[in-house]
């Protein structure tokens, strides 16, 4: 007698009475053909009769396998199994492991079908699609063409992209229906922008459904969200979906406001940020994916929201470093938008109080054009910018009183009897390594003009090539003393309580950051970036410590600097509004007057800024003109990363230098070196046309090294911080 009828006998011996029946059902299944996902092989199961190849993006991120793979699809699965739907399927079984004609074991994985084909090009067996997890198609072709160009331009791999363009799912905001699409409005009037001589004509374009393209210095004050929701509004009335990224939640919830007020309530928008939670989020991008909803605003993961129909997609204040994702491959939201708005042909508006090189370069090149207000309007909006020389304040004895020279305390004591002040104090660590004692120029190499460290007492050396430096002095005034030194925050925040012991003093900053304050007396101490808006705008601002902002060793500093300035100064009131002495507003400035930021920030002049510093890089070869890749690591796995790479004909390697150690228990940013270990960072420079060339050459030469195992340095292309 065969095993299988000893089990028969047995299971129908231990039947209780009428059990005989059941015992016959058990033995039918059993013996049953029917596939069973044991364990998700699908061993057996007839395969899809048209198309029946899936080819799969795994989620799994080293480069070196970043392709497609190809996985059969039973015949179940047939309906559920199209493209843009999340699968999971089994990985790195190998050929070992082959039974019924499928391939069996390995690890289960997530991943995406990109499409289906009659036949594969591999001609082994094929493991099967384990199972569909979703019919939700969330990876459109637009999409996955937006993700792979990111991936090709800073040398990442596709599914690292995909983790940054696609949402964690939640079955319950699945499975929840979309509102309909409401229908679009009416144009908008044209409101504040008519202030801009091109203003109206941008927004007549986009109700039109042209494709215009700007780069908007917006007017200080508090008008520019309104004027974002204006433009939002124009593109919708043409029919078309837009698209604004921003950099933080306080500037979202602003223009998130502002777009409620102009669209008449909610349903044509949505804010997308990550103090929604996982569940939200996922519901309102589902919203924006399946067509409910054409308008977007929201942080930079929202740069990948696939808003149907995409008439215009804009970035605000795009020389914010959240702008740049801290996850590989770090793709700047600036450079995604002007990819999508290639890609897509949509209209472009990048906005700004002050204007970043990389904008101004548009300017220059054509690609867009400037969105500007005459010298009157802007005289009008600005408020009064005055100038105290650090010269000065070492020389007065008034600032030995919480640092504050004679002219910021009159200003001060002024402006406290008609609204609040804002302190602006540098954040910890814009710290300068090495600057001019006497007249607060960073120190810079001769040879790359980068930033000088202090490696010992005795020792000073270029902190981009590595170049020893002997009997440095100051090229501005010939001083030969160096220093590195600022005050917080926090301890200003004390020395102005005890300035002004009857005013109130509120701090804002990293670890509690103030969205608005009233408009009563008050002293409100803030970090760059975390200044809360005053009700009915400040009445004065200092900006404390200029040096150490102009003073970092990097390439941006100056550019980082007034940004900053403008950021705060924007929110003091302008001449046009009155209440004071001088008709508005006064903004007090501890810097070198003489300085390029400095004056740019008194003529209020971003514009005229950005073109002299666009220019000065054309001369040096550095970026945005030239194309850059940082390469981080053990100093032996730099070096054979870069000999290793088929780089383009006249790329040139600045250093390796060493990065400094990080201590164990510190916060460690991204790129930094593990705790205790050393790392050298190299720096390969490409002339302009390159740039693609470069990330391909350095991405071919990680995949050589982690197919045989070698330890990977990181890869950075476009680095912010170069110095």
């Amino acid at each position: 007698m065969s095993s299988e009828n000893e089990r028969s006998k047995r299971d129908a011996e231990a039947q209780p009475p009428g059990g005989e029946q059941l015992a016959l059902i058990r033995e039918t299944v059993r013996k049953a053909k029917v596939p069973r996902a044991k364990p998700r092989t699908w061993r057996g199961a007839a395969l899809a009769g048209e198309l029946p190849v899936a080819k799969v993006l795994v989620d799994k991120g080293p480069v070196h396998l970043d392709k497609l793979w190809d996985y059969a699809i039973p015949a179940e699965m047939d309906a559920e199994a199209r493209p843009g739907v999340r699968v999971r399927v089994r990985f790195g079984a190998g050929t070992g492991k082959v039974r019924e004609g499928r391939r069996e074991g390995g690890g289960l994985l997530d991943g995406y079908i990109i499409e289906r084909v009659a036949e594969s090009d591999y001609r082994g067996p094929l493991a099967a699609v384990a199972q569909v997890v979703s019919p939700e198609p969330v990876l459109s072709p637009g999409l996955l063409a937006l993700c792979r160009s990111v991936a090709d331009r800073y040398a990442g791999s596709l599914a690292d992209v995909l983790q940054l363009a696609l949402p964690r799912r939640s079955a319950r905001a699945e499975s929840e229906p979309s509102p309909p699409p409401l229908p679009p409005p009416p144009p908008p009037a044209p409101g504040s922008w008519a202030r801009y001589p091109a203003g109206p004509g941008f927004l007549e374009a986009l109700a039109r459904g042209d494709r215009p393209r700007a780069v908007w210095t917006a007017l200080p004050g508090p008008h520019w969200p309104g004027e974002w929701a204006s433009a939002v509004a124009a593109t919708l009335a043409s029919g078309r979906g837009a698209l604004i990224v921003v950099p933080d939640g306080k500037t979202a919830a602003r223009v998130d406001g502002a777009l409620s007020h102009v669209l008449d309530g909610p349903g044509r928008h949505v804010l997308l940020t990550a103090e929604l939670g996982p569940e939200e989020r996922y519901r309102r991008w589902l919203a924006v994916s399946r067509g409910a909803v054409r308008a977007v605003v929201g942080t930079r993961a929202a740069m990948f929201a696939p808003v149907r129909d995409l008439g215009l997609v804009g970035i605000w204040d795009d020389g914010n470093q959240s702008h740049s994702d801290d996850h590989l491959p770090r793709p700047h939201a600036r450079d995604v938008l002007l990819l999508r708005a290639v890609q897509e042909k949509t209209g472009f508006l990048l906005g700004d109080l002050g204007r970043t090189v990389e904008a101004a370069q548009l300017v220059e090149n054509g690609w867009a054009r400037p969105l500007e207000a005459d010298r009157d309007q802007v005289r009008a909006a600005a408020p009064l910018i005055r100038t105290v020389d650090e010269g000065e304040v070492a020389r007065d004895a008034e600032a030995r009183a919480a640092r504050l020279p004679t002219l910021a305390w009159q200003t001060v004591r002024e402006a406290l009897t008609r609204g609040p002040v804002l302190v602006q104090v540098p954040r910890r660590g814009y710290v300068p390594r090495l600057a001019c004692e006497r007249c607060r120029e960073p120190a810079r190499c001769a040879h790359c003009s980068g930033p000088l460290e202090a490696r010992d007492a005795d020792r000073l050396v270029c902190g981009w090539c590595g170049r020893p430096e002997t009997g440095w002095h100051c090229a501005a005034c010939g001083g030969a003393r160096l220093r590195a030194s600022v005050v917080g925050a926090r301890r200003t925040a004390e020395e102005l309580g005890r300035a002004f012991p009857a005013v109130p003093v509120r701090t804002s900053g990293r670890d509690h950051v103030l969205t608005t304050v009233p408009d009563r007396p008050a002293l409100v101490v803030s970090t760059p970036g975390a200044e809360p808006v005053a009700e009915g705008g400040y009445a004065a601002a200092l900006l404390l410590d200029g040096w150490a902002l102009l003073g970092r060793p990097d390439l941006r500093a100056g550019e980082d600097a007034l940004r900053h300035w403008l950021e705060a100064a924007a929110l003091v009131r302008g001449h046009g509004e009155g209440g004071g002495a001088d008709g508005g507003g006064t903004v007090v400035v501890i810097a070198e007057p003489t300085l390029r930021p400095v004056q740019a920030l008194v003529r209020w002049d971003p514009a005229g800024y950005a073109a002299r510093e666009l220019a000065e890089r054309a001369q040096l070869g550095f970026p945005p003109v030239s194309r850059m890749a940082a390469v981080s690591g053990p100093a032996e796995a730099v070096a054979e990363l870069i000999a290793s790479a088929s780089l383009p004909e006249g790329a040139e390697t600045l250093g390796p230098v060493p990065l400094p150690v990080t201590e164990p228990g510190r916060p460690r940013r991204p790129g930094d070196p593990p705790p205790g270990e050393r790392w050298e960072r190299a720096l390969v420079r490409v002339r302009p046309g390159q740039g693609s060339a470069l990330a391909a050459a350095l991405k071919e030469a990680k995949a050589r090294r982690l197919a045989r195992g070698e330890k990977d340095p990181a890869v950075r292309v476009d680095p912010l911080e170069i110095g």
